[in-house]
């Protein structure tokens, strides 16, 4: 039987602590990725660039485990998320104002051709809503900081402003890149003081900038 890696158990990446801010240095990593605008809860790109992904994950899964003989379990759906003012995120919480790419990662034995037959295969069947703007790209982060939160997204603001405001300079750094979360809890699924959710900055050093 082909063994079965489970990324969430088997990279650092996945770890974090809760009220714990941890800085960690993390490879360049590919991801299936789709972009969106607007609140989350009403926009439907949202919901549809989540219906999308998966069908196009699980495809690349069952050709790695039967093309290639490398199982795995399908990582967490992750989100990149900015705004033109990025204190939106702490201050305010308009959803309205921010832009988002949802992802899941792909381990990097896996490469286009299969992505190229995964979009293929999903799209015989029932078309996922947004087919046409699944890509496959590298992300390349470094050097982060990381925590984790437990229970609702709009519960993140007062973690996200110590992060901001008190760790980043406070350990002479800035801030860089996108806001990033991974999303260890599926939320259509758990309540909302139950959700784990990862909340990951990139950083660089403050005299660097």
């Amino acid at each position: 039987m082909t063994q079965k890696t489970d990324f969430k158990k088997s990279l650092d990446a996945y770890r974090a602590e809760r009220d714990r801010f941890r800085i960690v240095e993390l490879p360049d990593t590919q991801y299936l990725m789709i972009d969106g605008h607007g609140d989350p809860n009403t926009s439907p790109t949202f919901t549809e660039a989540v219906e999308t992904l998966y069908p196009v994950a699980y495809k690349m899964k069952f050709a790695s485990r039967n093309e290639l003989g490398r199982d795995y379990v399908v990582p967490p759906l992750e989100g990149l998320w900015w705004a033109d003012e990025m204190d939106s995120f702490t201050t305010g919480r308009d959803k309205s104002r921010w832009h988002w790419t949802l992802m899941i990662m792909v381990p990097d034995w896996v490469g286009r051709d299969t992505f190229t037959a995964a979009v293929t295969q999903a799209g015989a069947r029932n078309r996922p809503p947004r087919l046409d703007d699944i890509r496959l790209e590298t992300l390349s982060e470094g050097r982060c900081v990381q925590t984790l939160h437990v229970g609702s997204f709009d519960d993140e603001a007062g973690v996200l402003a110590r992060l901001h405001h008190e760790f980043v300079p406070g350990n002479g750094l800035r801030m860089v890149g996108r806001h990033h979360e991974i999303y260890l809890s599926d939320f259509r699924r758990v309540a909302p003081e139950r959700r784990r959710t990862i909340l990951r900055q990139p950083v660089a050093d403050a005299s660097r900038a």
